[in-house]
């Protein structure tokens, strides 16, 4: 199939996806399809949002969409590396066998992975970056497609431990999920307190998955696209030339090369589900706040003024 072909049907495909999802997740248009870029970047997210708002169901819902198998953590103070890698046990012949954790799947649900310690958030660091994990000295590789979801409750931040800069880094976006419109929550109340079951149907193989992420791998970028990427990254850096005034009176920290990788896959994504060739300048606006929001940090005086990172990002843009 031509990458124009494949484009083309990525474009129905995508539709069709979202009206899957639509059966069980009202509203959140935006975290749905942020979610489905990532994915289709072969990158990772964060869902950010109070309790109740359906982010596990919308991960469990995309792996059932997507066709792919799914495994949930429930991120906790006293989970081990090991819970999530496995380990090794002595077999009734005195062999080590090693005994796959859940990692092991197409997409991980890493339910408040702020609950666990450090240590722990660090054993997802390695399968994040290399897809493959490393026990006892032995290398493991991951199956293909593979993607951490994680969730974090932004209010309750008792007995967490908020994920380091370098870790926060690994996932392309960090998306919000936002209250329902008082129309949505009606129809999320009558949908939830009935005895009527909805169903999705797979969308997608795994298989096709990995096609889509080469095809967005393979979808050409003009250089002023990539110059726009790069320069709004450097925007972002207190200490840049290009630093605007109120990047130098509000932020710590800027974003990282990382940023404008992910900008311009971001990019190609949201290009491509658009029915566009190759990405303009108006794509890379589109992914800027959920792939830079995590990646840059404010200072006491943006916290003392209520300025938030997006309002930050909004005005470089």
């Amino acid at each position: 199939m031509s990458d124009v072909k494949a484009v083309n049907n990525l474009v129905n495909k995508f539709e069709v996806l979202k009206a899957e999802i639509g059966k069980v997740i009202i509203g959140q248009k935006e975290a749905v399809n942020f979610t489905l870029l990532s994915v289709f970047c072969g990158g990772h997210s964060l869902l950010i949002g109070v309790p109740g708002l359906a982010k596990t169901l919308l991960v469990n819902t995309v792996s059932d969409v997507l066709g792919l198998n799914f495994k949930r953590i429930q991120f906790t103070p006293d989970l081990m590396p090991s819970d999530i890698l496995g380990s090794e046990i002595l077999d009734e012949n005195r062999q080590f066998k090693f005994i796959k954790g859940p990692i092991f799947s197409n997409i991980i649900l890493a339910d408040e992975i702020n609950r666990t310690p450090p240590k722990t958030q660090a054993a997802l660091l390695e399968a994040m970056q290399e897809r493959s994990v490393t026990i006892s000295g032995n290398h493991y590789k991951l199956d293909l497609p593979f993607f951490v979801l994680a969730t974090q409750n932004p209010i309750e931040q008792e007995g967490t431990y908020p994920l380091p800069e370098a870790q926060l880094d690994r996932f392309m976006f960090s998306i919000n999920l936002e209250y329902p419109s008082f129309e949505e929550e009606v129809e999320v109340v009558k949908s939830t307190t009935s005895t009527v079951n909805q169903t999705v149907n797979a969308v997608f193989s795994g298989k096709e998955i990995v096609e889509i992420q080469q095809l967005i791998r393979k979808i050409p970028v003009a250089d002023n696209v990539i110059e726009y990427a790069v320069g709004l990254v450097g925007k972002t850096r207190p200490k840049s030339a290009q630093a605007t005034a109120m990047v130098k009176s509000y932020l710590d920290w800027g974003a990282g090369p990382r940023a404008s990788q992910n900008l311009i896959l971001g990019a190609k994504a949201h290009a491509a589900v658009n029915g566009k060739y190759s990405p303009d300048i108006e794509d890379v606006k589109a992914v800027a706040i959920p792939i830079l929001s995590h990646r840059i940090v404010k200072n006491y005086k943006a916290e003392a003024e209520g300025i938030s990172v997006s309002d930050i990002i909004n005005s470089l843009l």
